[in-house]
């Protein structure tokens, strides 16, 4: 042992000691490092997740929001649509109305004018009639497509059949001006179409070469390949063309490209009208014009096969020759129009056998239905007490008149009011302006009785 020296060196049992702890402090210093580096991860990603759910949050909140906002455009479109289409039922209506008083009384009067002065004078109203009724048509036919309303039924349709058709209708207008029309030889082919509609559209397209010809030109009707299977049917003319400058408003509705100056009829609606119709079955109608040589309208449809299967259509009978002896019975009107009214009596006179009963309300043409069991009802649609479609509902739930065959007989031309009220169970469906012979026709053939 030393006194007042060094000291004496540890053990080596103290230095293993010393070692071992400052190991231990070691280890728990960094795992308080590592607890203090995971406690600030596990707060990070706390934030992060709170972040992330306050995003979630937001964005499920906007698309909610997006979802009721669309639902709500959606609901507000449907609002509309009706309401479009519940116009365009109510102006057909109140257009129609006063024209059918005015097309039928020109009817009759035709049928017993005196001297060549008087036929004059009732073609011209029965041609003016007929003019405005053709605009009202045109006018609800593109305010129908832009609804999205236009029933078209697409089928095969045979170009040969739809040309000709279009055709015969034609010749009157171009003999008269002496334009020569030259068709094509029948090629048997089939486009997808809607038969009325296309049809419509040719009549246009015939009808403005004619108009727009020059006296003694040449109206060409033409097939033509086109790519992708499909077809073109070409109408050409020979007339004065139209100038590069006016080409952009060919199809601009109202816009005549300065024809309104001229002696040529029209209302510039035609042309838009067919560009809107083609595109609705598919396909596509443009035109190219040279001034001095012509224009030359082309439709181009998608090809078919074939037929789905012939309609058979004949012509009605000449109802207005004669007298129908042999046609007899009770004829219930039910119509709040005294015009109306009026000319259906004027018509039913040339049928001496018909008694006419007349009722202004649905209600009180329901009684008169029940009382006096007409043999046959014609019903409008607009009526001041009660709809005529609740009125036909009701005729033929009840077991006194549910037999007694209803035609309805309207200004409303909407073509899904015409099927549901046929599917409905009315005997037929006539617009106004009406054909007189057309429901003398069928007057005729719910009556008829044996001939004497």
């Amino acid at each position: 042992m030393s006194f007042g020296g060094a000291p004496s060196d540890f053990s080596t049992e103290q230095v293993s000691i010393a070692q071992e702890v400052a190991t231990q402090l070691a280890i728990a210093l960094e795992q308080a490092r590592l607890h203090e580096r995971a406690k600030r991860q596990a707060e990070e990603l706390e934030i992060r997740v709170a972040e992330r759910t306050l995003e979630l949050r937001s964005a499920n909140d906007h698309l909610e929001r997006e979802i009721s906002e669309r639902r709500r455009a959606e609901a507000e479109a449907d609002r509309a649509n009706r309401a479009k289409s519940e116009f365009l039922s109510r102006m057909s209506h109140e257009l129609r109305t006063p024209l059918n008083a005015v097309i039928g009384f020109a009817q009759l009067l035709e049928l017993d004018v005196q001297g060549e002065a008087q036929r004059e004078s009732v073609e011209q109203i029965l041609k003016g009639g007929r003019h405005l009724l053709g605009l009202i048509n045109e006018i609800l036919d593109i305010a129908r497509i832009e609804a999205g309303n236009l029933a078209m039924s697409s089928e095969p349709v045979s170009t040969d059949e739809v040309i000709r058709a279009a055709l015969d209708l034609i010749r009157p207008q171009a003999a008269a001006r002496r334009v020569q029309i030259v068709e094509p030889a029948p090629v048997e082919q089939y486009v997808m179409a809607d038969r009325q509609r296309l049809q419509q559209v040719l009549l246009n397209l015939l009808s403005n070469a004619v108009k727009y010809n020059r006296e003694s030109g040449v109206v060409r009707v033409l097939y033509e390949e086109a790519p992708s299977g499909r077809l073109r049917l070409i109408v050409a003319d020979t007339g004065r063309g139209i100038a590069p400058e006016m080409m952009n408003r060919l199809f601009t509705p109202f816009d005549r490209l300065g024809a309104e100056q001229t002696a040529v009829e029209g209302t510039g609606l035609g042309l838009a009208l067919s560009q809107h119709l083609v595109e609705a079955m598919g396909g596509v109608l443009t035109a190219t014009s040279t001034v001095g040589a012509g224009t030359t309208f082309t439709i181009e449809l998608q090809r078919a096969d074939g037929p789905l299967g012939k309609e058979e259509t004949g012509a009605l009978p000449n109802a207005l020759d004669g007298t129908a002896t042999n046609v007899r019975g009770r004829v219930l009107y039910i119509e709040d129009n005294l015009s109306n009214l009026r000319l259906l009596e004027r018509i039913l006179a040339r049928r001496p056998g018909v008694t006419l009963l007349s009722a202004m309300q649905g209600l009180r043409g329901l009684e008169l239905a029940r009382d006096h069991e007409p043999h046959l009802i014609i019903l409008d649609l607009h009526l001041p007490d009660l709809p005529g479609t609740d009125v036909l509902r009701r005729l033929l739930a009840d077991p006194k008149t549910k037999a007694i065959p209803v035609i309805i007989l309207s200004a409303d031309a909407t073509p899904g009011q015409i099927s549901k009220l046929l599917e409905q169970g009315a005997r037929a469906y006539l617009t106004k302006p009406l054909d007189v012979a057309e429901l003398l026709s069928l007057i005729d053939a719910a009556l008829r009785g044996p001939e004497a």
